[in-house]
């Protein structure tokens, strides 16, 4: 008996600490201002409601401008919104954080279990930052969850060129929207929309685990180079109109001298939802994108990056400029949705990714600008299904190609495209392009299949 009494006694203890730690809305924290706010971010089991409003960031003492670090702890953000200066993420005085990372950032979330629900926050100023790694969100602790954030950034330099002048260290100062990284785990976005008005990515994982994203929302804007060769001043004027190279740029074709041509298109940024394949060495695992959308963005959803097998589900991607979907290693892809007018609306990019499974729906692709490729399917072992509620949305120009170099993702310059037994359903009645290194490969298509077609050099990277 007095075993039974110590058993329930340890309960009992064991019942009230669980209790503690997750604080019911009685014991809801009411603040009035950011300073009073800020005083909780350091605490656990913590519920904490700010008054609605405008609030200000302008001063900050390290590079991540505020830091949730306690545990177990929820923050109720509805109808506040946060503006921050962009001067901050130039500033060289302000305090370097200990994880070895430079990034500047507007805020962190470290401690774990950690909710933020319901804020909005926009950047102000046209000052660029210092770097290209500027983020408005890093998500580094383990159970963490974004829910209806809305985010919109500004601030990245020169803005109106995307990726012609900012890859590979280029002179582009960024400002991305949501990180989610090591040593991340579990980590969920819901509801979240990400406003893209400067160069950077909308949403991206580096090394993180078992990450959730839905209902989530992006959104960037396009611009013809057309418009660009118009200007009479500026960034690109001063430069007579020459890009950071030529050939195939991440969507763009560019004069192989590296003069901007007309009758392209850019987007400003860069891309919708991303996988890195890791982060100092601590791989990117197990990512779910569900229900979200994605616009005018470079690349719209791009797993294909991480070789762990990513799913997306119930997704559409529309007007972006490099590719609907980059698909990868072992990804599955079920009911989604994309059009192709200026990219291809998906493609298994990689000759090494192997056993992807992709079902996609065709959108209106017509009045569309510089591009006649539907898909792009390279790799091993996939079984891809293509349809479209409507034959008319998919221009007679258009072809799903196999083993070719079209396209986004060829980074090796000396590989050979190859597609081997993959299974193609094409539902469609858009032509199916089998080039020479298609292997023991199962094509059924209502559309014309063309046998060892041949590659279109002027499309290959140089």
């Amino acid at each position: 008996m007095k075993q039974i009494f110590g058993v329930l006694a340890v309960c009992i203890v064991f019942a009230a600490c669980q209790t503690k730690t997750k604080p019911s809305e009685t014991d809801t924290i009411l603040v009035y201002s950011l300073t009073e706010w800020k005083q909780y971010l350091d605490k656990s089991h913590v519920r904490v409601k700010l008054q609605p409003g405008n609030y200000q960031i302008d001063e900050a003492d390290n590079i991540r401008f505020i830091r949730i670090t306690g545990d177990d702890a929820y923050f109720d953000l509805r109808g506040v919104r946060f503006m921050v200066d962009t001067k901050l993420f130039s500033r060289p005085d302000l305090a370097k954080s200990d994880d070895g990372n430079s990034m500047y950032c507007a805020i962190e979330v470290s401690g774990d279990r950690v909710t933020l629900e319901g804020l909005y926050i926009e950047t102000y100023g046209d000052t660029p930052g210092r770097q290209s790694k500027n983020k408005m969100f890093n998500i580094v602790g383990e159970g963490d969850v974004l829910k209806n954030v809305e985010v919109r950034t500004t601030g990245s330099s020169p803005w109106g060129f995307g990726y012609l002048y900012g890859l590979g260290g280029g002179d582009v100062r960024k400002m991305n929207g949501i990180r989610v990284g090591y040593p991340a785990k579990d980590v969920k976005l819901l509801g979240c929309k990400v406003h893209m008005r400067a160069m950077g990515h909308a949403i991206f994982l580096q090394g993180a685990e078992n990450t959730l994203i839905e209902n989530c929302h992006v959104d960037g804007l396009l611009r013809t180079t057309d418009a660009i060769l118009a200007e009479t001043s500026g960034y690109a004027f001063d430069r007579d109109f020459y890009a950071g190279k030529g050939g195939y740029v991440e969507g763009t074709m560019i004069r192989e001298d590296g003069k901007i041509m007309p009758g392209e298109i850019v987007s400003l940024s860069e891309d919708g939802i991303r996988m890195y394949p890791e982060y100092n060495g601590h791989k990117t695992k197990n990512t779910t994108v569900k229900n979200c959308t994605v616009t005018q963005m470079r690349r719209g959803i791009c797993t294909g990056l991480s070789t762990s097998g990513d799913k997306v589900i119930d997704c559409v991607v529309r007007d972006c400029v490099a590719t609907g979907y980059n698909v990868g290693n072992a990804d599955t892809l079920i009911n989604c949705s994309a059009d192709a007018k200026y990219a291809e609306a998906f493609c298994v990019p990689y000759t090494n990714a192997k056993n992807a499974y992709v079902e996609m729906n065709i959108l209106d692709s017509r009045n569309g600008m510089a591009n006649d490729l539907l898909a792009k399917i390279n790799g091993e072992g996939h079984h891809v299904i293509v349809k479209t509620a409507n034959e008319d949305y998919i221009p007679s120009s258009m072809a799903i190609k196999l083993a070719s170099w079209q396209g986004y993702g060829n980074f090796n310059k000396k590989a050979t495209p190859l597609a081997t037994d993959v299974v193609l359903d094409n539902e469609t009645n858009c032509k199916v392009l089998s080039y020479p290194g298609v292997k023991d490969t199962e094509i059924n298509s209502k559309g014309e299949i063309i046998k060892e077609a041949k590659q279109d050099q002027r499309l290959i990277i140089n």
